[in-house]
């Protein structure tokens, strides 16, 4: 199980969503395990849009 400073949060206004590394992005065909700072640089949030630089760690 990912620990919280391994998931990260999207910091735009209303979305909140979390990237947990244990599930991935299966809209974004990112595979489980995956951790953030290995996510592509172009890849973004699934529910926002946001890019990578909106997103800060839980932890």
């Amino acid at each position: 199980m990912a620990e919280p400073h391994e998931m990260y949060q999207c910091q735009t206004t209303n979305c909140g969503y979390i990237y947990n590394p244990d599930k991935g992005d299966r809209k974004g065909k990112i595979a489980k395990g995956t951790s953030f700072d290995d996510l592509p640089d172009d890849w973004k949030c699934p529910i926002c849009g946001a890019g990578k630089k909106m997103f800060k760690p839980l932890g």
